[in-house]
């Protein structure tokens, strides 16, 4: 069967080395959703594509889909580098969290538009975005952003009442992923939920109804931040079976 080429675009997630001169790159395009790609000679000196094929570059590709499992780049055109959040250690450390966090969530080839706008809009953001956490993993703009993949993804937690007993009135106390959202002081030892803070639980709650150029403005401590990790992770394990390399950092 003859391959075909077509352009879309694309971010590039993440790039290993292959062979003397190539790379093998993921990226997420607007088309096909996530995609394998070989991008042959870029380590060359000579090589036309290698700055433009950077992790959380945002490019229009050329691709050419033959009968392998791995399509190959024909051409490049950058569309935003992301230079500010690449030569950055704090913003760089939260856009490898994204792109793993994409790369994880979103694994097969199947367009998904929102998801990609969303990681082009965390991107944008990124460059921008000042230091404002202890560590990377505990800044708001990356809890927003997995907090929004997950919602895209099918995994949306369900914060408003228990979701074991469904009772409105109760405090909230915890978290379970097998309930699929917070739970009250009743249910939680049933259900072997995490604990949250009710403050954390309510913030995860603003950070997930908030635009992501908002995250910085949510109301948000360091118990809050804490809590909004431990249930983006605990979602990771329960529903994908996964853990992200890139929040030990």
């Amino acid at each position: 069967m003859a391959g075909r080429t077509y352009k879309t675009e694309a971010v590039v997630l993440r790039s290993i080395r292959f062979g003397e001169a190539d790379r093998v790159l993921h990226v997420y395009t607007l088309d096909r959703g996530r995609v394998g790609a070989v991008a042959k000679g870029v380590r060359k000196t000579t090589s036309r594509f290698g700055a433009r094929l950077e992790p959380l570059s945002h490019v229009e590709l050329m691709l050419h889909q033959g009968s392998g499992e791995l399509q190959t780049v024909t051409g490049v055109h950058l569309l935003r580098p992301h230079r500010a959040a690449r030569e950055d250690f704090y913003r760089l450390t939260i856009g490898l969290i994204g792109a793993e966090a994409m790369l994880r969530l979103f694994s097969e080839q199947e367009a998904n538009p929102r998801a990609f706008t969303a990681l082009t809009r965390f991107l944008d953001l990124l460059d921008e975005a000042p230091h404002v956490a202890q560590r990377p993993a505990l800044d708001p703009l990356a809890l927003s952003f997995q907090l929004k993949l997950l919602w895209l993804s099918g995994y949306l937690p369900h914060l408003t009442s228990c979701a074991e007993c469904g009772a409105a009135d109760a405090t909230l106390v915890g978290y379970s992923p097998r309930a699929g959202g917070a739970v009250c002081g009743a249910c939680a030892g049933q259900t072997e939920a995490l604990g949250l803070s009710p403050t954390g639980i309510r913030a995860i709650e603003t950070l997930l109804a908030s635009p992501l150029a908002d995250a910085g403005a949510v109301d948000m401590n360091e118990r809050s931040s804490r809590d909004a990790l431990r249930l983006v992770q605990a979602s990771y394990e329960y529903h994908g079976g996964f853990r992200l390399r890139t929040l030990s950092a």
